[in-house]
């Protein structure tokens, strides 16, 4: 097929690129004209695992970048909407939403013959059908069914783990407001054989999407406030906690030769410093408002939010227990893009808990693999060095901090043993082995 991708941020990207490995012919449209001519030259604007080598792989072959979007609409028979919809307090902001399905139906008044327009991008339930599907048929002067098809087919990529989670996914959703719209929608997808669909109308998509993320939020913040009453009680360690719950029938399988596989979803059933990234907090807040304008008060998600809100305090009560001010103290932070193999820290922990200990007046050095620069951008001007080695962040330390699962940091028992005096380790991700460190000390524990 010929498709065009609206937007290239993280969905939109790694959607064309990898739409392009599965034999379609791609256009990618942004109004950024620094990305697409940074695109255009196979360097993606983005860190993503495997993303870099496919775009370089198609790129000026099966995937083009251009700003032309009329151009685009009307060059390919289905435009998928992932421009983004952040959360500014009450609602989602729908205004990249709105303005690029402006700019679809004019495109599709100028054309002939049937295009079908899919929201690839997260959005509250109904918008798809009442605010996406109106501004096209105003544009275009067309109607939507006879004259262009509405889609609505979510998205479920894992930062670090996109590219993976598309080529191989779990499901695919798709949401089209009749038959010949999910027809359409099909033959997008017609290379993903053995791979589980639901076919439904766009409000359900949209719900869908936030369900799951909604979820996997609730899962780790059910975690997290087991994790802080065993360590409220004493005697008790979060962890093993965890290895029994895992091990109940309902979240493992036995296998034939005896051992135990767990699915992929008990990684949520794990307590740490709280979640972050584009999508869970965002999304679990939009449902939440939505909800209350629906007028229904969401409480269990609200107490979702409540706990991931509070959880990076954690650290910082775990430092005081061996420092009674942490004025001077030389803390090292690693980890501060919100999950590891990306560069996103959008709603990192590591953004609060860096700036909490700057307020108590700590001396602070941080490290990440991947987001150095941006950790640079939100700091700047702030008494926070980003240092670009492991080694060197934790060299002077008193305190180390781990905020970020990197596989990097499983050297740290290797780089401080044997210093004196020891340096504390405050593990948020419960990742290192406490029987490595002499002074150790770890949420939920």
């Amino acid at each position: 097929m010929k498709v065009s991708v609206i937007g290239t941020g993280y969905v939109g990207l790694v959607s064309g690129v990898c739409l392009a490995e599965k034999g379609h012919h791609v256009i990618c449209v942004d109004s950024d004209a620094g990305k697409v001519e940074r695109i255009g030259r196979g360097i993606p604007p983005i860190f993503e695992n495997g993303l870099q080598p496919l775009l370089r792989k198609h790129i000026g072959g099966a995937l083009q970048a251009t700003t032309d979007l009329r151009r685009a609409v009307l060059d390919t028979d289905l435009s998928l909407i992932a421009v983004g919809t952040p959360f500014d307090g009450s609602e989602i902001d729908l205004r990249f939403i709105r303005e690029v399905a402006r700019q679809i139906g004019e495109a599709l008044h100028q054309k002939k013959g049937y295009h079908l327009v899919v929201v690839k991008s997260t959005v509250v339930p109904g918008t798809t059908d009442e605010v996406v599907l109106p501004i096209l048929e105003q544009a275009s002067g067309k109607k939507a069914g006879p004259d262009f098809g509405v889609g609505m087919n979510p998205e479920f990529l894992t930062e670090g783990e996109a590219v993976g989670d598309f080529m191989y996914p779990d499901r695919i959703v798709l949401g089209g407001i009749d038959d010949k719209s999910i027809a359409k929608l099909e033959e997008l997808y017609s290379g993903f054989e053995g791979v589980d669909r639901i076919r439904t109308n766009p409000k359900t998509a949209e719900m869908i999407k936030y369900a799951s993320n909604s979820l996997l939020a609730t899962m780790i913040s059910f975690s997290n406030e087991i994790g802080n009453l065993g360590a409220a009680l004493g005697g008790i360690d979060v962890l093993d906690v965890m290895r029994g719950v895992h091990l109940s029938n309902y979240l493992s399988v036995r296998m034939n030769d005896g051992s135990r596989k767990n699915p992929g979803i008990v990684s949520f059933l794990a307590a740490g410093c709280g979640f972050g990234g584009s999508c869970l907090p965002k999304d679990v807040k939009a449902l939440v408002a939505h909800g209350h304008k629906a007028g229904l008060p969401m409480s269990l998600l609200n107490s979702v939010l409540q706990v991931n809100e509070h959880q990076p305090e954690r650290i910082i009560a775990l430092l005081k227990k061996h420092h009674a001010s942490l004025r001077g103290v030389r803390v090292a932070v690693l980890g501060l893009s919100f999950r590891p193999d990306t560069n996103d820290m959008r709603e990192s922990p590591a953004i609060p808990v860096l700036r909490s200990l700057a307020t108590e007046g700590a001396s602070l050095k941080a490290y990440d693999p991947a987001a150095r620069e941006e950790a640079r951008e939100i700091f700047r001007g702030d008494s926070v060095r980003i240092c670009d080695d492991l080694q060197e962040t934790i060299a002077d330390a008193d305190a180390i901090v781990l905020v970020t699962r990197w596989n990097e940091f499983q050297r740290v028992p290797d780089l401080v043993n044997g210093r004196t005096p020891p340096p504390l380790v405050v593990d948020g991700r419960r990742m290192l082995d406490k029987k490595n460190f002499v002074r150790y000390e770890g949420i939920g524990l």
